[in-house]
């Protein structure tokens, strides 16, 4: 009998809701991106988590963008992280925009004031800073506080004309300048901001604060579920506020805790420092944590959701290590990634009883854990290429590989032993001779001779070349975010090592950007996106193992 998964705190409210027959039993979330970035990790687990809920209680789940601050937001956002949403595997009910409620937004603001519940300030951003107030003592009155109603409205038109400058006046909620909660000390709703905008142009220069349209924009789309990270639990009372006044929809917030991961940012700010300082290649760059970034590294989408899912939520905040996400990327690509070969360090090998000319073509399984996933032709011959670290002048005992005298399994192919080795002027072996035993022949062995290593190889003649890049992680501690100092300061130096000029069999001529293989011994990698037929760029996804944390405890 299989145990079934206990439901997480938001799965217990929407079955109690449901149960209740709160709004009808309907359920409907959202993904309420700003599309002033890429998403990342981060992101991945709210659409998980929206989207997830969504589908388990036949609701529905709007992806709505939060574009209400056009300086930072661009188009090329939006579509990425659309990209991103589909890759993962969600598809949204209705894509929607904060900007296509700015008129109804503007309308509730007039509600308001004619309320008497807004006003216009005509103080500096500065200036009401220092009239907030502390959690100790309370804040202080605008003198614009008690303007009338109808002066009010007049101002607020004014300010939606564009008759005044950027920063020159605020639209403010009067709510309670002495409230404990400092949010609710008459928050900004409106500021100006005379910058065009990817949707509406250059129709609006006074655009709504966060507080202002997030809730109002859940209300007008009905959303019965509005979940967000848990450091907006403080502006649940504000999101309350304003829709009780206004007499709208009842939306609900809820919060969860923000899982964040070792070896890791995820600040939109600091991801952003990384790419317009050159720290990284851009917002896809193989190391970031964005979903395009371990898209490009090769992780497999449902690498990521299942990880999502098994970390799942919860009310505090933790880290998670990285470590668990590469151990579901592993099991992933075990299942789904043909095996090839390909030589990092090359060290040439030559077999001097196998006749000069002669080539074989053998049979090559391309995935052991897929019975369907058939088998390719690798050629062979006299001479091959062979990693330079399976073989040692003076193996130590239990070292399998080759040594002089040593004996061998090449993979596909047959046993060899060493006989001797050639070394240039500086001491480093330049080639290393071997005889064959004909008899050997995976598939058709009748040598009678064990060997325990098995070694990968390429055909010299056959050989095709590619550029390989090893990933490490971005950063050289757990937590560079908390450590003191500045946090590229914990950047690790060899994130990123390329290997110019690698050797891969033949049948990996063809690969295409995004395709991921198992580099036989060697770990998971991926076609890159700058790959093209002249030049084959291969990234590292994940190593076979976490050799990671044994280099941690070795330092």
């Amino acid at each position: 009998m299989t145990e079934e998964k206990s439901l997480n705190f938001l799965e217990e409210i929407i079955e109690n809701d449901i149960a209740e027959g709160k709004n009808d039993g309907r359920i409907h979330t959202r993904f309420p991106p700003e599309p002033n970035g890429y998403l990342h990790i981060g992101h991945a687990s709210s659409i998980c988590l929206n989207f997830g809920l969504a589908k388990k209680y036949n609701g529905k789940c709007n992806l709505r963008f939060d574009d209400t601050n056009p300086v930072t937001e661009e188009t090329e956002y939006v579509e990425s992280i659309k990209n991103d949403i589909k890759w993962l595997g969600f598809q949204w009910d209705n894509e929607l925009y904060a900007s296509d409620y700015f008129d109804t937004l503007y309308d509730f603001a007039v509600t308001l004031i004619k309320k008497g519940l807004a006003y216009v300030d005509d103080s500096t951003a500065e200036e009401i800073a220092a009239t907030k107030g502390s959690t100790f003592e309370p804040g202080k009155e605008s003198p614009y506080r008690n303007r009338s109603i109808e002066e009010n409205l007049q101002l607020f038109e004014e300010m939606k004309a564009g008759k005044y400058k950027d920063g020159e006046k605020t639209l403010r909620a009067r709510i309670d300048m002495a409230h404990p909660n400092l949010l609710l000390r008459d928050p900004l709703m409106y500021r100006i901001k005379h910058a065009h905008h990817h949707r509406t142009g250059d129709k609006w220069c006074i655009y709504p604060m966060y507080d202002f349209a997030h809730g109002q924009s859940d209300s007008i789309e009905h959303i019965t579920h509005s979940i967000c990270t848990l450091e907006f639990i403080h502006h649940r009372p504000l999101y309350d506020w304003f829709i009780q006044q206004l007499g709208i929809f009842p939306s609900h917030q809820y919060e969860f805790a923000r899982r964040n991961l070792t070896y890791t940012v995820m600040s939109k700010r600091k991801l952003l420092q990384l790419v317009n300082e050159k720290h990284v290649s851009g917002w896809d760059d193989p190391r970031m944590p964005t979903v395009s970034g371990m898209r490009r590294r090769g992780y497999p989408a449902k690498a990521i959701v299942t990880f999502c899912d098994t970390v799942g939520i919860a009310k505090r905040e933790n880290i998670v290590d990285l470590g668990l996400l590469e151990f579901y990327v592993r099991e992933q690509l075990n299942k789904s990634a043909n095996r090839v070969m390909a030589v990092l360090d090359p060290v040439k090998l030559v077999i001097t009883n196998y006749e000069e000319g002669k080539e074989e073509i053998l049979t090559a399984e391309n995935n052991p854990e897929d019975e369907n996933g058939g088998s390719r032709s690798v050629p062979f011959s006299r001479e091959i290429w062979i990693e330079r670290e399976d073989f040692m002048e003076e193996p130590p005992k239990k070292f399998f590989r080759l040594g002089p005298g040593l004996m061998v399994r090449l993979k596909h192919a047959y046993i060899v032993k060493c006989d001797s080795f050639v070394k240039d002027d500086s001491g480093k072996v330049t080639e290393i001779h071997c005889t064959y035993i004909p008899e050997s022949r995976s598939g058709s062995d009748t040598s009678g001779i064990n060997v325990k290593g098995t070694i990968h190889w390429v055909s010299v003649p056959h050989a095709k070349t590619a550029e390989v890049r090893l990933y490490e992680r971005l950063f050289k501690v757990e937590d560079p975010g908390s450590e003191d100092g500045d946090f590229k300061d914990y950047i690790n130096p060899d994130s990123m090592q390329v290997l110019p000029k690698v050797y891969i069999e033949p049948s990996l001529a063809e690969a295409q950007p995004m395709q991921q293989f198992q580099f036989l011994r060697k770990g998971y990698f991926c076609v890159d996106t700058e790959s093209t037929s002249d030049k084959i760029i291969f990234n590292r996804t994940v190593t076979l193992k976490d050799a990671w944390a044994k280099e941690m405890k070795k330092g």
